[in-house]
């Protein structure tokens, strides 16, 4: 009998509408609310990597990746003046699991939202949580919303992402950590880029890759320690690609790089993802650097994982502590794959050129090996 257990998923992004899914399908009624006041259809794009496929095809958007995404068949590392470093094979990295797919943010939103069972109420957020006696164990959680309403529920999942509001009620000392990095994203007009391809110069890098129509999605990162006051506008990317290949400089010529969406990188450091009956899933919990194009992946593996585990039945809160015990480890592993890969900024240009010219297919398989276990 399926554990028909009463979940509200706080936040309508990737996670939260991955977790409404896999919670229903396993037999649970779920409400889902959003603090923005209407759908996430903005954003630029994401690489999906074959563990990122494999559990989206699993929730039922395979065919929406194929149809609106744009297959990625390899990865091309080259120095900043376009020389090839290396080339990576999806195919053979990612054997046994699926391809790999470039998409917008808004068309993976779109796709998600069709198999979303439930409406997501929009505009409305948590402002408390608590439990019926002040207990930490009683049966159910009471939440008292935004817009003035209230409810039960036996589970609520923070899906809220980097800047999660849950958290602090799950782990007061959890928090971001700025990872000494600003990054830009942008869509462009580019039909001749066909694979993800990334020109690396000194504390810098650019990356596009196809995500459908024609259009890749750019990416630009540049190392800026936070005593530097790091930069916030469009306009302090361009010198630092002044010695770049063309084909980025043509790039950063764009319209749209002009209104390029800036962001610091940062990682969550959060030691406890379960309190009780509030469990936080995705960047809530365990948000990395994107230079392993994991936050996808990690998201939605943590909502498939989630609704298996509650659906075993028995006492919730030990449910939801098997779910962290279970996924800790991998996403452990990813942020210090993270990690790794940053440390490499701080080589010497021509020592980490020759270290990608000679080994990145040896580290491409160990970084990534674990990634084809299912979760």
């Amino acid at each position: 009998m399926p554990n028909q257990l009463d979940v509200l998923v706080v936040g309508a992004g990737i996670a939260g509408l991955a977790a409404a899914v896999a919670l229903e399908r396993e037999g649970m009624s779920v409400d889902v609310i959003e603090r923005s006041s209407e759908s996430r259809s903005g954003g630029a794009g994401l690489f999906l990597p074959g563990n990122s496929v494999r559990a989206l095809t699993a929730l039922g958007v395979g065919k929406h990746l194929s149809e609106l995404g744009a297959s990625v068949p390899g990865q091309r590392l080259m120095d900043r003046r376009g020389r090839v470093l290396a080339d990576i094979d999806m195919a053979e990295l990612w054997r046994g699991t699926a391809g790999c797919v470039g998409i917008t943010r808004g068309d993976l939103h779109a796709a998600l939202q069709e198999v979303v069972p439930v409406p997501v109420r929009h505009g409305v957020t948590v402002d408390s949580v608590r439990y019926s006696d002040g207990g930490m164990h009683d049966d159910g959680v009471h939440v008292d919303f935004s817009d003035g309403g209230s409810g039960r529920y036996d589970v609520v999942v923070g899906a809220d992402g980097i800047r999660s509001g849950l958290r602090e009620s799950v782990d007061p000392a959890a928090g971001t950590r700025y990872l000494g990095q600003v990054c830009w994203r942008f869509l462009a007009d580019a039909p001749d880029i066909d694979r993800w391809t990334v020109w690396l110069g000194p504390g810098t890098a650019f990356l596009a890759y196809p995500v459908g129509g024609g259009r890749v999605c750019c990416y630009a990162d540049v190392t800026a320690p936070a005593s530097e006051h790091p930069p916030k506008a469009s306009k302090d990317l361009f010198p630092h690609f002044a010695g770049y290949d063309r084909r980025v400089r043509d790039l950063l010529a764009t319209p749209a790089a002009q209104n390029a969406h800036v962001s610091p990188v940062a990682e969550v450091n959060c030691q406890t993802w379960a309190r009780g009956r509030v469990v936080l899933v995705g960047d809530a919990a365990h948000a990395s650097s994107p230079n392993m194009a994991q936050g996808v992946a990690m998201a939605v593996e943590d909502a498939q994982v989630l609704a298996e585990v509650l659906a075993e039945g028995g006492n919730t809160e030990g449910l939801l502590r098997q779910f962290v015990q279970r996924r800790l480890p991998r996403t452990r592993w990813v942020q210090r794959q993270t990690h790794r890969r940053d440390r490499t900024r701080s080589m010497p240009t021509a020592l980490r050129n020759m270290a990608f010219r000679y080994g990145a297919n040896a580290l491409y398989e160990r970084g990534y090996a674990p990634l084809r276990d299912l979760p």
